[in-house]
């Protein structure tokens, strides 16, 4: 693929630092699948990236260490499409997807928040009112 992948912003990742392998694709096809080769295999080496920030290459590295092959190496692969092309396609997008939530910064803490005064009141008065409408659902208790 001529084009960087785009990681988020203005940031991509430059066709140099992209591995391409492919190999043969299990699947449908007939006597095609037997002699091309569609399933495409992409590696980036995470940890020798110049493309990508320090911080966010620090980031990316702790939460896709489980995927990762050698502590460093990213790896996609693609072959869903008879295309070659179209695999490409979607292995370049898989791996802009994963760098991109993997660099995202974290998320702000949630503020812990007391409920209003008026919303405990109509959730108690909600509860009460259930209750009442349970109790009449019952028959009235003969008493001798």
């Amino acid at each position: 693929m001529p084009e960087p992948v785009r990681v988020r912003g203005s940031v991509a990742v430059p066709d140099a630092e992209l591995v391409w392998r492919f190999s043969r694709s299990s699947g449908p096809g007939g006597q095609h699948v037997n002699t091309s080769d569609t399933q495409v295999e992409l590696r980036y080496d995470l940890a020798a990236s110049a493309a990508l920030p320090e911080v966010w290459k620090q980031r990316a590295l702790e939460r896709l260490a489980h995927r990762l092959v050698d502590g460093r190496v990213l790896v996609v692969r693609a072959s869903e499409h008879r295309s070659q092309w179209r695999n490409r396609e979607v292995a370049a997008a898989r791996l802009a997807s994963l760098l991109g939530e993997a660099t995202a910064p974290p998320p702000k803490a949630r503020r812990a928040t007391k409920p209003s005064r008026g919303m405990v009141e109509r959730r108690l008065a909600n509860k009460k009112h259930r209750a009442e409408l349970k109790r009449g659902r019952s028959a009235p208790r003969a008493t001798d």
